[in-house]
């Protein structure tokens, strides 16, 4: 008896969970045994045996009072406070309660006598709960930070929208969701609640945030509709983590994963509305938290646990409608359930109807609804929904048109903005001009304004936001947002006349919003923001320039956040409609394809960037009247899709005429525009094997760079990596090294660590570091180089294969010969897949897996792999391109390695003269030609000349790398030398 009086039953609604938690806490930490007992009054009649059943629970049994009381309906409550009354003179002894609601409590829940916590400071809601639990105050302070956060106390990091009071039923559903993540344990978990439109499941979703807050630190809201919207708001998340926006949103995305994947803090992830799974997948943490996702989707079953989201049950339905309306009886609201299918967006519309109609019939209303013809509301039947929907919506919408013409004219400005997020503050702050007239002085004037968004968003469920008004002594609406169906619904039943002008006035909206400079980050934000109306808008439509202007701002936008899927398919949906409006040659049509190319040749799609390239090309051509700088833009662009494609000539004359024609037409060659095209044209040099030609001029550009734009700017910076680049490549590695380790320190401070630009520094300082011998920082730095890549592009994007090409070779040079080997075959897989058996790079990645099978003694194989790549390569690049007389050097080896020295040694003469003749006596490539003939002559016993030749090379080699380089003794204990192909980057 005495362990029965020491326990306390906590009973609770589901909706306080967090409160019970906390109080069991408590009650727990004082020393007393509990109970939880979640009690939903909707789920049994009411009578006084069920509470006396749940009266009879051991020990003291504490009441946690909310406002769940409002869901019962007026008969229902009745009903239940009978049965308390009751029962309560038999308990009143072992009953205690506490509320946690600010709302006004009836009659017969005041009898309990409840102690209110809410607003309280934890210490003292503690100390109320265990007075209330009859448990004497302890005499030691408990530390409250320890066990469930205080429910008061929000999360320390917190997005999410406001509760909806109207929620009701759905227990078993968050139960489920509940359970699935806990089942979880601490490897996290991800859910998504799959359902059809108007199911409730973004209500589900938000029901379980709020009720289960107190158990995560960080919570986050995603709207993920849309792809730019999404990734933009999952990455707003990191300033709150104390993270810096790394200007590359894909970097910030990834930066924000990495910290949600290693933080002990739990968290929780919503995103609401996702559509195809393959495009926000990188949005999905892996660590310990929780993913919350609502879909329509059933391919999210790859990626989470998918519990179906079905209509209301027909009890929740009736509680439901009553709690919205109090003018049906529970039959009436059965039959209006029947109507909509209980369907909980139709029901909560039809309920709104009939509250704000209290003149119409209920029982006429519903046979509307049931049996009606959406042709006689002024409705054709679409056949996208049932016509009991579209009953109801044309009565709804006919409702706004007859008795409140300014909310109806609202509406059809709204829906021609996205419905994920209607922009209500730029409407707010928008130009009297650019509204229609009939809304100009209604959106300006803050009291009407928030009365015809009020007066919308009681008839057609949009949800509301509020935040303080510019006096900030007032509230307004921050943000609304339309559920889809009705969206669509709206739209389809709009005149052409009304819906054109209404898309007018939205696009002027969004042209006065555009911050008209998408390279600075502080107007990142807002781009993100207007991209989704640009569609709703019309703005892809539009001839109109100005909104033009918007659209490839949004699209630069996106190429500057390295966002090139969703650029690609901005640009070349402009394209398309701008085209067969305005003509190949007019100036937003000329930018967006520029744009669209070359969205095209960074997804790695570099025969479709060509061919939109070519096309541009030659439609100026044929054009009269056009200005020099689009073909100078035109010519720019093809060249670097040609430089991917591997024609590296053709490339070097396109970029040649467009400098030319850049240093003419637009001031001299020092002009930013101009200085643009002769980088290009010096990483084309590079290409071809003209080093030295490639590092003059990109000197040259470098400083004109630094006296125009300062040494920290991003152009600036590049044009130093690229200088150090080809002074490696040269042979000069010290001084690459030294050039390329400030380079690399400048870029972590102007662009991140992450940034696309600063990982290409980081490669090349890999590269330095390993040609002067530091192997070990070389692979540190090069591994992890990869790793960032990997985790933000994939194993297959251009700079990933890149970087994995070398750091397959940098694995051979610390003996890890089988994984290199695995990754040296896997990047010759994937050049040729993308770029085609015969481009340069494909080539030389396969030079690089014949190289390491000779060292696994794969002797035959390797010889026939490395005549093969050094015959391909004289083909594609010509027989005195470096990389060709590099494969040359290999295929000796390979014939040295299966006793043909003979061949060996002539072919080695012929290389090694040609590459004198091309890079000169004291680089490293004729050094080492030589060293390897050295060999080949001793072996066929011409020592003498073998002797002179290995003289020199060691000689050459200790002044230009120093006697301790790994190099030069391996030349010295008369190794035979090898190379490895390294792609340049374009």
């Amino acid at each position: 008896m005495a362990a029965e009086l020491g326990h306390v039953t906590v009973v609770f609604a589901g909706q306080s969970e967090s409160w019970a938690k906390w109080i069991d806490h408590q009650i727990r930490a004082a020393g007393r045994g509990t109970t939880l007992i979640r009690w939903n009054p909707l789920r049994r009649p009411p009578s006084a045996e069920a509470f006396a059943e749940l009266l009879s629970a051991p020990g003291r049994v504490l009441l946690v009072i909310d406002d769940w009381y409002e869901r019962l309906g007026a008969e229902r409550f009745d009903a239940w406070a009978e049965a308390l009354r009751q029962v309560l003179p038999a308990y009143q002894d072992r009953i205690a309660a506490v509320s946690i609601t600010a709302r006004p409590m009836p009659e017969a829940v005041i009898a309990l006598a409840p102690v209110e916590l809410r607003g309280l400071r934890p210490e003292i809601a503690r100390s109320r709960v265990l007075e209330c639990a009859g448990i004497p105050a302890p005499g030691t302070l408990i530390d409250l930070r320890r066990g469930p956060r205080f429910p008061d106390d929000p999360p320390d990091v917190w997005q999410v929208p406001r509760r909806n009071r109207r929620f009701i039923g759905r227990t078993e559903l968050l139960e489920k969701v509940y359970g699935a993540f806990s089942a979880a344990g601490p490897d996290g978990a991800a859910v998504a609640l799959l359902g059809p439109g108007g199911f409730g499941k973004t209500q589900l979703a938000l029901e379980y945030v709020h009720r289960f807050a107190g158990e995560y630190d960080i919570v986050w809201w995603v709207s993920a509709s849309q792809r730019v919207t999404a990734r933009q708001q999952f990455a707003d998340l990191a300033p709150a983590l104390e993270l810096r926006d790394a200007g590359d949103l894909a970097t910030t995305i990834t930066a924000v994963r990495r910290v949600l994947d290693r933080t002990q803090r739990p968290w929780l992830l919503v995103l609401d509305g996702a559509g195809d799974p393959e495009r926000l997948v990188d949005l999905l943490p892996e660590g310990r938290g929780h993913v919350l996702i609502t879909t329509t989707r059933s391919e999210w079953g790859a990626h989470a646990e998918n519990i179906a989201v079905p209509v209301f049950e027909r009890g929740e339905s009736v509680a439901f409608v009553s709690r919205r309306t109090q003018r049906l009886s529970d039959t009436q609201a059965a039959r209006l359930a029947e109507a909509v299918e209980d369907m909980p967006l139709l029901l909560d519309q039809t309920a709104a109807w009939l509250d704000i109609n209290p003149t119409v019939p209920v029982d006429d209303y519903i046979r509307d609804i049931r049996d009606g013809r959406p042709d006689r509301f002024g409705v054709m039947p679409s056949g996208q929904y049932p016509e009991s929907f579209e009953v109801a919506w044309a009565k709804l919408v006919n409702t706004l048109r007859e008795g409140s013409e300014s909310a109806w004219q609202l509406l059809n400005l709204l829906v021609c903005f996205s419905h994920d997020v209607v922009p209500v503050r730029l409407l707010q702050t928008a130009r009297h001009g650019d509204l229609p007239a009939e809304l100009a002085e209604l959106i300006t004037e803050p009291s009407s304004w928030n009365t015809a968004l009020r007066r919308l968003s009681e008839i057609t469920s949009m949800r509301i936001e509020y935040e303080p008004g510019p006096r900030m002594d007032t509230q307004t609406v921050g943000t609304l947002r339309m559920h889809r169906l009705f969206h669509r619904f709206v739209r389809s039943i709009q005149s052409p006349a009304d819906a054109e002008r209404y898309a007018a006035a939205a696009r002027k909206v969004l042209v006065s919003a555009d911050p008209r400079d998408s390279s600075s980050a502080g107007n990142w934000a807002r781009y993100a923001a207007l991209i989704p109306h640009l569609e709703p808008s019309r703005a892809l439509e539009s001839a109109d320039d100005d909104a033009r202007e918007l659209v490839l701002n949004c699209i630069e936008y996106l190429r500057m956040r390295g966002e090139y899927h969703d650029g690609w398919w901005l640009s070349r949906t402009a394209v398309k409609h701008w085209q067969s409006s305005s003509g190949d040659t007019d100036r937003s049509v000329l930018v967006a394809a520029h744009q669209l190319a070359n969205m095209l040749r960074r997804l790695g799609r570099y025969e479709d960037a060509k061919t939109v390239g070519q096309e541009t090309l030659g439609r100026l051509e044929r054009a009269d009247d056009v200005r020099p700088i689009e073909i100078i833009r035109a010519k720019d662009g093809l060249g670097g899709t040609l430089m991917a494609l591997g024609r590296y000539g053709e490339a070097r004359a396109l970029f040649e005429e467009a400098a030319t024609a850049a240093a003419a037409e637009l001031g001299g060659e020092h002009v930013p525009r101009t200085l643009a095209v002769r980088s290009n044209l010096a990483v084309a040099l590079g290409l071809q094997g003209h080093y030295a030609e490639s590092l003059a001029l990109h000197r040259k550009v470098f400083e004109a760079r630094l006296d125009i734009l300062g040494g920290r700017d991003a152009l600036t910076l590049n044009s130093a990596l690229h200088t150090a680049w080809m002074l490696r490549l040269l042979g000069s590695y010290r001084e690459a090294l030294a050039i390329q380790g400030h380079n690399c320190r400048v870029h972590s401070q102007v662009l991140d660590r992450t940034h696309s630009q600063t990982l290409l520094a980081e490669h090349n300082l890999a590269l330095c570091a390993r040609r002067v011998g530091d192997l070990q920082f070389a692979h540190a730095m090069l591994r992890g180089v990869r790793e960032k890549l990997i985790r933000r592009r994939g194993p297959l994007h251009p700079e990933t294969l890149m970087v994995s090409c070398d750091y397959a070779m940098m694995l051979r040079d610390l003996e890890r010969t089988e994984e290199a080997r695995d990754l040296a075959e896997a990047t010759a897989t994937h050049y040729a897949a993308q770029l085609g058996e015969r481009h340069p790079y494909a080539i030389g990645a396969r030079d690089n897996v014949a190289t390491i099978m000779r060292d696994l003694g794969e002797h035959r194989v390797a010889l026939d792999l490395s005549r093969q790549a050094a015959r391909q390569m004289r083909r594609a690049v010509g027989k005195d391109h470096p990389w060709a007389i590099g494969c040359a050097k290999n295929e000796i080896a390979a014939l040295a390695a299966v006793g043909e020295t003979d061949e060996a040694a002539e072919l080695g003469r012929e290389a090694a003269g040609r590459s004198a003749r091309v890079l000169g006596d004291a680089h490293v490539l004729t050094i080492s030609l030589r060293a390897g003939l050295a060999l080949d002559l001793a072996e066929l016993g011409r020592l003498e000349e073998s002797e002179t030749l290995h003289r020199d090379a060691v000689t050459r080699l200790t002044s230009l790398l120093g006697a301790d380089h790994p190099h030069t003794r391996h030349i010295l204990e008369r190794h035979r030398p090898y190379w490895d192909f390294e792609p340049q980057p374009i």
